[in-house]
């Protein structure tokens, strides 16, 4: 069930949706739109975790159930489909927009490739730090002005972006304390929060563009082009368990002569896993980074046979001059060290913090590759490349 915030009074009760949208519509509100009585149909979610959608023939809502990390509030937006309904349901949800969006602007890379695959890219007029997208698709449209620079995402120049017009800004929450969203609201552009970066299976972040299929009235062709990831991906997971080995896996790096690594619950370790691979730490819990002191990865890393993701750096030549300990690594001595931070866009944007999570298939292939070369004896690396 939905909860959903109306301006008349809390209702707290577990009816239907469709039928508790009707009482209170008609309760707070004599001139609002009549909702048909009829059993919301569910959108299937079957792998992300912090979001819902249902919809009537009036309205699709979309609940943001896990909006940032730990977070003590969720999000209900009504899409509708006419001028009126916006009105008439403004206030009693978190945002209510028309669609299908025509203007839009969005704030983090990730949700490029959603616009691209669903073929609306040309919906966007603005985004901050433009240098950052990779795509090639876009960067044609930014070059030919149709695309605006905003600025940095944590201060957009708002004055742009009014003048933009955009019909919502898709945008996304650390913490929840974002002044400038608060701001970008008064103006009467909805914020709809996108929660795409809190999911830790590699399907379930991949399964938010079904999120801009409700935006676009584009759910069944969403809907299409996640069920081909999702069958590209457990394929690629069931061959990969045909293998008769299992490397073990070293990955992060130090910074401040901290070691940061992905924890064993995170996205970076499901791949690892579902690529067969032994991850040394996926025994650790938690789905962010673990930081360690560097003796105990030498101890516990020293032999590991692949190293994936040796944090920024480019060439084995940078860690070792970095630091000495790393030569010390089975696997820099075996020159297996692999990094995605070489595949960049043209304005040196990294290509996997832009296209990954909505292609984990193509990470798994990788990640399979690297770790069984012979399961994938055509497959050429797409986001990874050796040190």
């Amino acid at each position: 069930m939905i909860a959903i915030h109306m301006f008349c009074a809390k209702i707290l009760s577990r009816l239907s949706l469709v039928l508790l949208l009707t009482l209170s519509l008609a309760a707070c509100k004599n001139d609002a739109p009549k909702l048909k009585v009829e059993t919301a149909k569910t959108t299937t979610i079957k792998y992300a975790k912090s979001f819902q959608i249902e919809t009537t023939a009036d309205l699709t809502l979309i609940t943001i159930t896990n909006p940032w990390p730990e977070a003590d509030k969720t999000f209900t937006y009504a899409l509708v489909k006419d001028n009126a309904s916006v009105k008439s349901l403004k206030g009693q949800f978190d945002a209510v927009v028309k669609v299908p969006l025509e203007r839009t602007v969005v704030t983090s890379t990730t949700h490029i490739p959603s616009l691209e695959m669903l073929g609306i890219e040309e919906t966007l007029v603005g985004f901050p730090s433009l240098d950052y997208i990779s795509s090639e698709k876009t960067r044609q449209l930014i070059s030919e002005g149709k695309i605006k620079e905003l600025g940095k995402n944590e201060s957009i120049n708002t004055e742009v972006l009014i003048e933009l017009n955009p019909e919502a800004v898709i945008g996304y929450g650390i913490d929840g304390n974002n002044p400038t969203f608060t701001t970008i609201e008064k103006t009467g552009i909805p914020v709809l929060y996108n929660a795409d970066w809190t999911e830790t299976h590699p399907l379930g972040k991949a399964e938010w563009i079904k999120f801009f299929g409700a935006l676009y009235g584009k759910e069944k062709e969403a809907d299409s082009i996640f069920s081909a990831i999702e069958n590209n991906y457990v394929s690629a997971q069931k061959m990969a368990q045909s293998a008769t080995t299992k490397p073990t896996v070293l990955s992060g790096a130090m910074y401040k002569d901290v070691w940061y690594m992905p924890q064993g619950n995170s996205w970076a370790a499901q791949f690892i896993a579902d690529a067969n691979g032994a991850y040394l730490w996926a025994d650790s819990q938690g789905t962010g980074s673990i930081a360690l002191n560097l003796e105990s990865v030498l101890e516990k890393g020293e032999t590991a046979q692949i190293w994936i993701g040796p944090g920024h750096f480019t060439s084995s030549a940078q860690l070792a001059e970095r630091h000495s300990v790393y030569t010390q690594f089975d696997a820099f001595k075996r020159d297996e060290i692999y990094s995605f931070t070489n595949t960049k866009g043209a304005t040196g944007g990294v290509l996997y913090y832009e296209l990954a999570p909505n292609r984990p298939d193509i990470v798994l292939k990788d990640i399979i590759k690297i770790l069984h070369p012979e399961l994938l004896p055509e497959h050429k690396l797409f986001f990874f490349s050796k040190l």
